[in-house]
């Protein structure tokens, strides 16, 4: 297994021998440690490199004096020196024994005597292995490649300690269940659960980023499953849990919470090339897309506040994309994500059951230009979220509302190709809009362009002669033209 690991690093292996040859010449010991020892034998490859030392910062410099390409010391404070060596870029980080300040949560850097005592502060066991360098001597004092063999997820010391030292550790339990594909064991689990609310005192900015790599792994589904069934959910994104709404006796409604989960890898599934009948090159979301997949994590989060059951017993949730939109923007505001993601999964929230109307095709060109035009730069995702919000069990209902999208994107595109839809805009410029009326830029100006663009809309184009004409007679009617 060893020697199958190291095969995995062999693009890296001169880079690591040098770079040990030079520590252990000078009387220290340094090892490859962590994530790229985990993914080696995982048959991964590591976008990061990370090495921990018995040398002390200033050491570190010295050594690699003259060997790195650049060296830079921003971390000094906790003990990590950065170096560029050809195209790698890694961190040296001398040998720790962090103890944490209880009230802020942040690390008390101690600098460690060996190699055993700075895995022990790790997160996961299958974290803290590390290979000697440079002879490559594996080291692996907790069981991790044991853990790693059953797919487990244990920390190196008992798991309320470690989850007391840093709380953040119960989220990146569930970001690795995604990540990798490993089940949490029993114990920290347990821990999470016991220990969930103490998740608060961490900032929402690193919660924010590690359910970002979350909801970025192969299997989101995962992590999303154990932060919910932990409790822990329930103080970071309280909208998600809301969503197992209890299901009545009659069982008028599905169970929201598990739809969600459906959709969400449904639209992963769509993420990437694909093909539409009618559509000669369908438009393509890359995936991981964050924005396509926190909108189908939370396109149904209004519903627990508009759940309302009927006389005949059915169920409704009239206008929940409304609320849903309002209670994802403050939700995201309080994870401190950056405005243009809130603006946009807002958005797709709101328009996520615009496509319901379309019925069986009855849509006017028009109805289809204003569809376009308020996704926007939307549209590709649109296309995908609204696709994967079906989640019925009847394969013949399935295939008619895939049929039936399947029309609306070759209507859209027949009529990008006529009308460059994807920028529709008023046949009248601004410039000319105050010509024909003999206006001034301002307020009214921009009402007129507005009353132009709602005719583009509504009948396509019919001439800038035709437009101006329209102009006048709107304008007649308005009561600035009085002025």
């Amino acid at each position: 297994m060893l020697a199958e690991a190291v095969s995995h690093l062999e693009p890296v292996m001169p880079m690591l021998r040098e770079l040990g040859e030079r520590f252990t010449s000078a009387g220290h010991e340094i090892a490859l440690v962590g994530g790229p020892v985990r993914d080696a034998f995982l048959a991964r490859t590591s976008p990061d490199l990370d090495f921990t030392t018995s040398a002390r910062p200033e050491d570190t410099e010295r050594i690699v004096d003259g060997w790195a390409d650049a060296v830079w010391d921003l971390g000094r404070a906790f003990g990590t020196i950065g170096v560029r060596k050809g195209d790698f870029q890694v961190e040296i980080t001398t040998y720790r024994a962090d103890a944490y300040d209880r009230e802020t949560r942040k690390p008390v850097v101690e600098f460690g005597d060996s190699l055993d005592e700075d895995l022990v502060r790790r997160d996961f066991t299958v974290n803290a292995m590390a290979l000697r360098l440079p002879d490559l001597t594996f080291v692996d004092p907790y069981g991790g490649l044991a853990d790693m063999a059953a797919r487990s997820l244990r920390t190196p010391t008992s798991p309320e300690v470690s989850f007391g030292d840093d709380p953040l550790r119960m989220m990146r339990a569930a970001r690795f269940s995604s990540q990798l594909s490993f089940d949490i064991a029993p114990e920290p689990f347990a821990a999470m659960t016991e220990m969930a609310g103490s998740i608060r005192m961490i900032s929402a900015e690193r919660v924010r980023d590690e359910l970002v790599k979350l909801l970025m792994s192969p299997a989101p589904r995962r992590g999303l499953t154990a932060l919910v069934d932990s409790g822990i959910c329930e103080y970071v994104l309280p909208e998600v849990p809301a969503l197992a709404l209890e299901i009545d006796e009659h069982h008028r409604h599905k169970d929201v919470y598990e739809h969600s989960l459906t959709v969400l890898e449904q639209a992963m599934d769509l993420e990437g090339p694909r093909d539409v009948p009618g559509v000669e090159e369908a438009e393509v979301v890359e995936g991981p897309d964050l924005v396509l997949r926190l909108a189908a994590l939370l396109h149904d989060i209004g519903k627990p506040d508009t759940r309302r059951f009927e006389s005949g017993g059915g169920v409704s949730f009239h206008h929940h994309e409304l609320v849903g939109a309002k209670l994802a923007r403050k939700r995201l505001r309080e994870l401190r994500f950056d405005k243009d993601t809130i603006k946009a999964v807002c958005r797709l929230v709101e328009l996520h059951l615009r496509f319901h109307g379309y019925g069986n095709g009855e849509w006017t060109d028009s109805a289809v230009r204003r569809y376009v035009t308020d996704a926007g730069p939307l549209l590709s995702r649109l296309h995908l979220l609204t696709r994967a919000d079906s989640t019925t069990r009847n394969k013949r209902k399935a295939a008619r509302l895939q049929a039936t999208y399947d029309d609306l994107e070759a209507r859209i595109e027949r009529l990008k190709a006529e009308e460059e839809l994807a920028a529709v805009r008023p046949e009248l410029n601004g410039n000319e809009i105050a010509e024909v009326l003999g206006i001034k830029p301002g307020p009214v100006l921009g009402k007129a362009y507005q009353y132009l663009l709602s005719v583009r809309l509504d009948e396509g184009v019919i001439g800038k002669e035709a437009a101006a004409d329209r102009l006048r007679t709107w304008w007649a009617e308005q009561p600035e033209s009085q002025g």
